[in-house]
């Protein structure tokens, strides 16, 4: 069985759980403005408009950075894992993890691709690997 630590959510973030349990990654956008921001909050950084809708974001990104956590060792992951930040094609960035890559392979501006993983306690979360070269 796969487990993993479940979301803290909020009224503010439970349309981007709800979206991955739909297997979308939203982005939230102003009503007012029309940017879009991530982490989601209630009012607008740029015009403070408190009107939002949302987008599904392409889930194509590149890598901004990234850090391989060596403690504490989480049950769910085995040996070394990638935490990574993803700037989105859309222009906003999401921490995440990186998978399906040998985490000594992973650079910098790599060309990455994301999904929605679900697991079996009802969890689901966005996971990206390398995009593949068309």
């Amino acid at each position: 069985m796969s487990y993993r630590l479940g979301p803290t959510t909020t009224p503010d973030t439970k349309f981007f759980w709800d979206g991955l349990k739909e297997g979308r990654i939203l982005v939230q956008r102003c009503k007012g403005c029309a940017r879009l921001r991530h982490p989601p909050r209630p009012m607008c950084p740029h015009c403070n408009s408190l009107e939002w809708d949302t987008i599904a974001a392409s889930g194509r990104g590149t890598v901004h950075s990234f850090v391989l956590p060596r403690h504490p060792q989480w049950p769910w992951f085995e040996g070394t894992y990638v935490v990574a930040l993803v700037d989105l094609e859309e222009g906003v960035r999401l921490v995440t993890n990186l998978v399906d890559v040998d985490p000594a392979e992973v650079t910098i501006g790599m060309p990455v691709e994301g999904r929605v993983e679900h697991f079996d306690d009802g969890v689901s979360l966005h996971q990206f690997r390398p995009r593949s070269p068309r």
